[in-house]
């Protein structure tokens, strides 16, 4: 059964999805707010989607029971990953994309997005799906397990557009690993949008504008 969500819709009948994951220790409702900020009158009627992560212990504070899409072992995020829970995580994900496809969004119209842990899982589980999507959405983020990337990458999204926004004083995910994470998926061949803003670990306005631009250009260009 597919995680538990919060959904709203800008239209009836939408045909168009956003799949939005939240950061650790947060939920489905962090990012609902966005919405109306986001979505712009002219899109084409849109489900946004809100899962919310499973809870489980997260070591880097202190086996504290939270939600999270997998756990942090330590703060050195990129040196040391729980593979099996990111995993676990990319096949929850993939349920709701079938979901969708289920209620008549085609992969090509759906966006995945994150933030942070989200983001993360967006990104690895983009790069693996076996039909092409409209593009993936990774805000404060980093690419993980990517030394297994270019083997397990599905070529039906080697295409992928990549939208990353990062602030320039995050404490949490430092801007050198959202860099190397962008250059490694160009290293891919992908086209990424890159984008940096003043701020820690959040979202921005200007990052808002920049995103809603970029959304609408993938509506517009998604079949249907």
């Amino acid at each position: 059964m597919p995680l538990p969500c919060v959904e709203t819709e800008t239209g009836p009948g939408p045909r168009h999805s956003i799949l939005w994951l939240h950061g650790l220790g947060a939920d489905g409702n962090d990012f609902m707010p966005l919405v109306p900020q986001l979505a712009d009158r002219a899109w084409p009627p849109l489900r946004f989607v809100f899962p919310h992560a499973p809870v489980r212990p997260v070591t880097v504070n202190g086996g504290m029971r939270m939600r999270a899409w997998y756990d942090i072992q330590a703060f050195d995020l990129h040196a040391r990953q729980d593979e099996s829970g990111m995993r676990a995580a990319m096949a929850e994900v993939e349920a709701l994309i079938e979901r969708e496809t289920a209620r008549g969004v085609a992969a090509e119209r759906i966006l995945l997005a994150g933030f942070s842990q989200g983001g993360a899982i967006a990104l690895a589980t983009a790069l693996r799906h076996r039909q092409p999507l409209a593009g993936v959405i990774a805000l404060s983020t980093y690419l993980p397990l990517q030394a297994h990337s270019a083997a397990e990458r599905n070529m039906a999204n080697a295409q992928l557009p990549v939208f990353m926004g990062h602030g320039s004083l995050d404490p949490i995910v430092p801007m050198a690993l959202g860099l190397r994470s962008r250059d490694a998926l160009v290293a891919l061949g992908h086209a990424v949008d890159w984008h940096s803003y003043v701020m820690a670990h959040q979202v921005c306005p200007e990052e808002i504008a920049d995103l809603r631009a970029w959304i609408g250009v993938r509506l517009r260009g998604a079949p249907g």
